[in-house]
């Protein structure tokens, strides 16, 4: 509010034609200032939602393990499983285990995923870490197939939830997506591969029986990931509708990198009604670990941005197929 509008008209100086240049500014200023407000209340509010996120993955996997996984030595795979594994040769805390063998994979993230996100995944694992330490989970069961489906469950979703949230409680995946981009390899084949070296060796350091067992908990992880990540595979398409089309496009390929293809289109039906404007749609690929940054920044250039993403089965051609080649 400016200070003139306190001052009686007679006691101004200048032209009585200020006024008539002040009002319309004020116009102006008031849906832009508007606008602001709303796109920082949107920011908080996803930034609270992703927080509450990555803290419900933490206690979900720390129940997992503590409360069926380790008191039974079974492992899983992953950095997860190696930090078992070595925790029950040698006797290593657990916690610092999972924090000292996930540092490597984190400043790996920051370099090719961004300094966001390779925060999110240190608070991540240290908060997982702190809560093995600190919180008690009552053991649950005894019996060795309910600890192998549960225990795998309640891990699965807190794998989930924090990769919902932005993070990642399991540093194997952004080794596997950094290989990918070096070799003729997909990221499950990767993590595949690294899963059967470690319950290979499970089964030659402790017994087949718990080897197979852990392998069991591996999978019932794997599919609660698939279900909390509804739609989020190795790859998936996310197609933007927006006026802001080409603020949206210059973000996708010169700061992250990614290709982008621009589809001019006509609306049709909308939230004001039945609409004919000319609009275009930005459609792009990344991989699952970048949809929640990638749409905060959409976000932040047009809070009203339609977004539909769909999940990638097979993709032949363009840059992302260069850039897993070389």
């Amino acid at each position: 509010m400016l200070l003139e509008e306190f001052i009686p008209p007679s006691l101004r100086t200048g032209q009585a034609a200020e006024p008539a240049v002040a009002a319309p500014l004020r116009a102006e200023a008031g849906p832009a200032e508007k606008g602001g407000l709303q796109r920082f209340a949107h920011r908080w509010a996803r930034q609270v939602v992703q927080g509450m996120l990555l803290t419900a993955g933490v206690f979900s996997a720390a129940l997992g393990l503590k409360g069926f996984l380790l008191p039974n030595g079974f492992i899983d795979g992953g950095v997860t499983g190696i930090s078992l594994l070595v925790s029950q040769l040698t006797g290593i805390s657990l916690s610092l285990l999972i924090i000292v063998i996930n540092i490597p994979f984190i400043i790996l993230g920051y370099y090719h995923l961004g300094q966001k996100f390779a925060l999110k995944t240190l608070l991540t694992i240290l908060a997982l870490s702190g809560a093995l330490l600190v919180v008690s989970f009552p053991v649950l069961t005894h019996d060795k197939l309910l600890i192998a489906v549960f225990g795998g469950f309640f891990l699965g979703a807190g794998i989930g939830l924090a990769m919902r949230g932005g993070g990642v409680l399991d540093g194997t995946e952004i080794l596997a997506l950094y290989l990918s981009r070096k070799l003729p390899v997909s990221i499950g084949d990767i993590v595949l591969i690294i899963n059967i070296i470690i319950f290979s060796v499970a089964a030659w350091l402790l017994s087949m029986e718990t080897a197979l067992y852990s392998i069991l908990a591996y999978l019932s992880a794997a599919k609660t990931v698939d279900f909390i990540l509804v739609g989020i595979e190795e790859y998936t398409g996310l197609t933007v509708i927006s006026f802001h089309s080409t603020e949206i496009r210059r973000m996708i390929t010169e700061r992250m990198h990614r290709g982008a293809t621009v589809f001019e289109c006509t609306q049709g039906y909308g939230t004001h009604g039945h609409q004919r404007l000319k609009v275009e749609a930005v459609f792009t690929v990344v991989t699952r670990l970048e949809v929640v940054g990638l749409t905060d920044e959409i976000r932040k250039i047009d809070p009203g941005a339609f977004i539909v993403t769909q999940s990638v089965s097979d993709m032949k051609g363009g840059l992302i197929k260069k850039r897993a080649l070389h």
